[in-house]
């Protein structure tokens, strides 16, 4: 099953390439082009924006989701009353579809009907947070609500990690008058490197899908001021018909994430099998 999996995965990888190098349009098509659709596509004003704008989403939510994770990972594991209650309460945003989310966050966010309209008719009527429908601030806005749905796991991944740590670290920290704060940023956190590095990865990739919240949301805009190259991809595959082009991005994406994420991956498995041996 595995070996029939990456078969396909190696086909369709293959196939895209050949793609990107013809000139096809509606339909793939036999020719030979070269670079020309890579070339095109980063003469492309709108997918050097995308990457852009995917660059700022990704540095701002992979550390939020961390952070807060992290947090929340501590904050659970004081053994507080209803833990298992509040677990549930911060990981169910994960069990939600991304559209979902984009759909709740977009009412609640909407100048109208959400948070702003909400304040104004209690009287604030200079209250103004209307991110949403600004060029500037929409991004924002999707880091906001993915930030919701994905810290969560970070949380579940983060607390498996603090459950495994000896107890008699905490008391050794004790005993020597360590503040907490520090044990958890010089000792608790090195210890955590595995599920922070999972955690990594598994945000890495949300990062590079994302595409259904920022539809959900904004549909791009307003413009193309939140623009992501998955949102690129399939309007050209679909919209605009060309499918050489959406090929060669899909390319370029697939190309960065193995660029990250493999050297990501080979220093985790020899730091895994050090600390194993």
């Amino acid at each position: 099953m595995a070996l029939t999996a990456l078969g396909a995965y190696v086909l369709t990888f293959l196939w895209t390439a050949r793609v990107s190098l013809s000139s096809a349009r509606i339909f793939p098509t036999g020719d030979f082009v070269g670079l020309g659709q890579y070339e095109r596509l980063f003469r492309n004003a709108r997918w050097l924006l995308s990457l852009q704008n995917l660059a700022v989403y990704a540095l701002l939510f992979i550390a939020a989701c961390l952070v807060l994770g992290f947090l929340l990972a501590v904050f659970i594991d004081q053994q507080v009353a209803g833990e298992g209650a509040l677990r549930t309460v911060f990981l169910y945003p994960y069990a939600m579809s991304f559209v979902a989310t984009g759909l709740v966050w977009q009412w609640i966010l909407n100048p109208e009907l959400g948070i702003q309209g909400v304040a104004r008719r209690l009287g604030f009527g200079g209250f103004t947070f209307d991110w949403i429908v600004r060029q500037e601030t929409v991004l924002y806005t999707v880091v906001i609500a993915t930030v919701w749905q994905a810290s969560g796991l970070v949380m579940a991944l983060l607390l498996s990690g603090l459950r495994g740590i000896d107890a008699e670290l905490w008391k050794a920290a004790r005993i020597d008058g360590i503040p907490k704060w520090r044990v958890y940023l010089s000792i608790v956190l090195p210890m955590l490197w595995p599920s922070l590095s999972t955690a990594f990865i598994l945000l890495f990739v949300m990062v590079v899908k994302l595409f259904d919240a920022v539809v959900a949301m904004t549909q791009g805009g307003p413009g193309t001021a939140s623009e992501v190259p998955a949102k690129f991809i399939m309007d050209y595959l679909f919209g605009r018909a060309n499918v050489g082009l959406a090929s060669a991005a899909s390319i370029v994406l697939l190309l960065t994430v193995l660029a990250i994420v493999a050297p990501f991956c080979y220093a985790r498995s020899r730091a895994l099998q050090r600390s194993g041996g």
